[in-house]
C-alpha cells in the first residue's frame, strides 16, 4: 500500500509542501497497516468461532459429552438386558425352587422393592431435558436392580436353609435331568406324530439312541415294571410325599429294577428305546403330584445350568410336536 502524502503549511510562502518519505519508512508504514489488518481480522475470526462453533477447549467437551451420552444409552441397554435376566431369575426362584419346596412365593410387589416419596433424582434436573431423563432412567435402574439383586439373595438363603433343615423330604422330589439327551417335547397340547392330531402331552421327551441310560431322578420305591399299552416298556417310581415318575417308551430295565425295589436319585433303572406307540428311539419322562400330570420342566433344577434351563424352556414352548 503506497505511502500517501502529508503536507504542511508554509507561511512564508504562504503554500502547502508536501512531506517526503524515504524508502524505509514506506516499507515500515506498510508493514504497520498489514498487521494492524490482520491481528483486526484475527480478532473477528476468533470471535465469531467462539460464538457459533466454540473454542477448542469447549469443542472437545462438547465431543466428550456426546461420547458419555453414548454410553449411557449402551448402559441404558445393557441394564435393561440385566433387569430382564433379573425376573427370569425370580420367575424361576418362584416357579421352580420355593414351588417345588412347598414354600411362600415371593410376590412381584415384594420383589421391585419400590421406593417413595420425593423424586430422589431431582439433581439432574439442571441438564437438558434428554440429558435428564436419561441420568434419572440410568440412577433409577440401577438402584432398583441392586434392591433386587439383594431380595433375590435373600431369597437364595431362605431356600438353602429350608433345603437344609429338609434334606430327607427333598431327596425323594424329582429334581434331575432322566437322561443325558437334549430337550425335544415339552408338557400341554402337542400334535401327536402318528395319530396325526392334537391330544394333551403328559410329560417331557427327551433325544436319546436305543441303549441309553434312564436314571431315577429322586429317592423312592419301584411302584410298576412292565409295559403299558401305547407307552410300551414303562418304569414308574414312588417318591413318597406325593410325587411319582413315569418313564416309558425303554428298550428294557436295568438288572434288579422290579416292583417293590427301592431306588437312589441318580440310580439307573432302564435303558432307552422306542417301544410302544413312539416316532422313534427317546425317553418320555413324566411327574404326577397327587395323582395330576404337572409340568416336569419345574423339576429340573438340580444339574440343569441357568442357559441349559433356558433353552429347555425355549423348545417347550416353540415346539408344538410331541415323540408319542
Amino acid at each position: 500500500m503506497p505511502l500517501k502524502n502529508h503536507y504542511y503549511y508554509d507561511e512564508e510562502n504562504c503554500e502547502f509542501v508536501p512531506i517526503e518519505y524515504n524508502r524505509v519508512e514506506q516499507v515500515v508504514y506498510n508493514l504497520s497497516i498489514w498487521i494492524l489488518s490482520g491481528v483486526v481480522l484475527s480478532s473477528i475470526g476468533i470471535i465469531l468461532l467462539s460464538s457459533y462453533i466454540g473454542t477448542p477447549s469447549e469443542l472437545a467437551l462438547k465431543a466428550e459429552n456426546e461420547a458419555l451420552y453414548s454410553q449411557l444409552e449402551t448402559t441404558r441397554s445393557t441394564l435393561s438386558e440385566l433387569d430382564e435376566e433379573l425376573s427370569e431369575i425370580a420367575e424361576r426362584d418362584n416357579e421352580m425352587y420355593r414351588s417345588v419346596l412347598g414354600m411362600e412365593k415371593l410376590s412381584y410387589e415384594e420383589r421391585q422393592a419400590g421406593v417413595g416419596g420425593t423424586d430422589p433424582y431431582s439433581e439432574f434436573d439442571v441438564y437438558s431435558e434428554s440429558t435428564s431423563e436419561l441420568l434419572k432412567w440410568t440412577a433409577s435402574k440401577i438402584d432398583n436392580l441392586e434392591r433386587r439383586i439383594g431380595i433375590q439373595q435373600l431369597s437364595f438363603e431362605e431356600v438353602k436353609q429350608y433345603y437344609n433343615e429338609n434334606k430327607e423330604k427333598l431327596s425323594h422330589i424329582p429334581a434331575i435331568k432322566p437322561t443325558g439327551g437334549v430337550l425335544l417335547s415339552g408338557f400341554g397340547m402337542r400334535d401327536h406324530p402318528i395319530l396325526g392330531y392334537p391330544r394333551q402331552h403328559n410329560g417331557l421327551d427327551f433325544r436319546a439312541d436305543i441303549g441309553d441310560p434312564v436314571l431315577t431322578t429322586g429317592t423312592g420305591t419301584v411302584k410298576f415294571a412292565g409295559t403299558k399299552s401305547t407307552l410300551g416298556k414303562v418304569v414308574i417310581v414312588d417318591h413318597g410325599f406325593g410325587y411319582e415318575t413315569l418313564y416309558a417308551h425303554l428298550s428294557g430295565f436295568a438288572k434288579g429294577i422290579r416292583k417293590g425295589v427301592s431306588v437312589e436319585r441318580g440310580q439307573q433303572i432302564a435303558m432307552t428305546g422306542d417301544s410302544g406307540l413312539s416316532e422313534g428311539p427317546h425317553l418320555h419322562y413324566e411327574v404326577h403330584y397327587n395323582g395330576n400330570p404337572i409340568n416336569p420342566l419345574q423339576y429340573l433344577f438340580a444339574d440343569t445350568s441357568p442357559e441349559e434351563y433356558a433353552m429347555f424352556k425355549e423348545i417347550s414352548e416353540t415346539n408344538t410336536r410331541s415323540m408319542d
